[in-house]
This record gives C-alpha cells, sequence and structure tokens, in this order.
C-alpha cells in the first residue's frame, strides 16, 4: 500500500507539471460546464417546478463526474498511447491501476470549484436549500471512479481514434438521454429498461440523495448496482493493464 500510495504521489506531481501552465485554463472550462448544465438548460424549460430544479442541480455533478470518467480519462489514455507516453509509463515499475488513480484524483481536483459553484448557483437560481450529508465524499468517489474505469477500459481495448470517438458520442448520450437532469420516467420504456441495468440513473439518485436527503428508490439497490459496475470497470482495467505488460 504504501509503495501505491508513493507512486501516485509521483504520479500526481508530474501530472501538475504537464498541466500546470494550463490548469487555470481547465479549472475556467470545469466551472463553464457545470455552470452550463444548471443554468444553460433552464432556458430550455419556460417554467421550472420544484422537480425539474431539483434534477438540474444535482444532475449537473453527476454529468460532470461521469464527463470526466468516460471522455477526459480514456481520451488521456489515448493521446498518451498516440505520443508514447503510455508506453513509457507502462514500462516503469508501476502499480497496475496507478495511472487511473492518478488520472482520476487529478480530474476530480480541477473539477470541484466548477462543482461547488453550480451547486451554490442552482441553489440561488432555483431557490432551494442544500442539505449535504458526508456520504457526498463517498459517492463521488464511487461515481467517478466508476465512470473511469469504464472509460479506461474501453481505451485500454479499443484503437485510440476509435476510443476518442466512441468516449465523445458517450458523452453525448450522458448529456442528453440519461436521467440525471429529468426522472426516468419521461424517458421511452425501452431505454428505462436499459437504465435499470445501466448505472448511471443509480448513480444520479445517489449524487442527489447525499445533497438533498431526496431518495426515490431503493439505496441499497443503487449501492449494489454502481459497486458492482465499479468492480468489473477496474476488474477489466486491470486484467487489460495486465495483459499490456
Amino acid at each position: 500500500m504504501t509503495e501505491y500510495a508513493r507512486a501516485c504521489k509521483l504520479l500526481f506531481i508530474w501530472e501538475f507539471h504537464r498541466f500546470k501552465r494550463f490548469l487555470p485554463m481547465i479549472v475556467v472550462i470545469q466551472i463553464a460546464l457545470a455552470f452550463g448544465i444548471v443554468y444553460g438548460l433552464a432556458f430550455l424549460i419556460p417554467h421550472i417546478d420544484p422537480t425539474t430544479a431539483l434534477y438540474l442541480a444535482t444532475g449537473a455533478p453527476t454529468i460532470t463526474l461521469l464527463v470526466m470518467g468516460m471522455t477526459i480519462v480514456p481520451q488521456e489514455v489515448s493521446q498518451g498511447k498516440l505520443t508514447g507516453r503510455f508506453e513509457y509509463l507502462n514500462a516503469l515499475p508501476l502499480p497496475r491501476l496507478a495511472t487511473l488513480a492518478t488520472d482520476v484524483t487529478f480530474w476530480l481536483l480541477a473539477q470541484i470549484p466548477g462543482t461547488v459553484l453550480a451547486l451554490a448557483v442552482a441553489a440561488i437560481r432555483f431557490h432551494f436549500a442544500l442539505h449535504i450529508s458526508w456520504t457526498i465524499v463517498p459517492i463521488v468517489l464511487l461515481v467517478a471512479f466508476s465512470g473511469a474505469s469504464v472509460g479506461y477500459g474501453l481505451a485500454m481495448l479499443l484503437q485510440p481514434q476509435v476510443a476518442q470517438q466512441l468516449t465523445n458520442f458517450i458523452s453525448i448520450g450522458i448529456l442528453l438521454f440519461s436521467p440525471l437532469n429529468f426522472p426516468l420516467s419521461r424517458l421511452p420504456g425501452w431505454l428505462q429498461a436499459v437504465h435499470r441495468v445501466l448505472p448511471i440513473e443509480y448513480m444520479g439518485e445517489l449524487v442527489r440523495w447525499s445533497l438533498t436527503a431526496r431518495f426515490g428508490g431503493s439505496i441499497g439497490l443503487a449501492f449494489a448496482v454502481v459497486g458492482a459496475w465499479c468492480v468489473a470497470g477496474l476488474g477489466t482495467s486491470y486484467a487489460l493493464a495486465v495483459r499490456r505488460r
């Protein structure tokens, strides 16, 4: 565990030095993304009732976490494959998933300011109070690593050009066709059935519960589904990382 922590620390320092010139711009982009999801999407809805406000406000953090995991992390891996950085790290005596843990931690910290600002703006814009629970920390980590492990696995399995196109497509699907900014009941029946297997709806429910103490289903089921996807994603990513070595 000490070796793993040391490897992650050194990789994090390396990541910081790679992006330090662009870090302010990265933070601003993350702020704009979270702000746009909360405030910009509200322009599409002429009359915002309390339920809609709740979904818009709490859906934004979940979407930014999934965009990070399903787009930024796999695209970093794909770019690393094209530039040789990934092969270089792969040749070092590092724990198999240290790069994944470092990438998720780095980008998670970069998007925290945007997420906090988006929640503050949502509370002011839609006139409701947040009831933030201590569970927000483990839930955010669970959601972040679940999405990132799936994205990392796709990037490891596919060619870089294919992985980049696919993850962009997935991000659009998450934004437009996932029950994060609206209730599941608004989707067609077949798509509702798909989302009962995918972890996205359950991720939104967990984040919403940790921020507002409101939950529409079974919290045990939500944790079980998201946890199962996280374990499966990490296991697949580990197996692919080992195979590449």
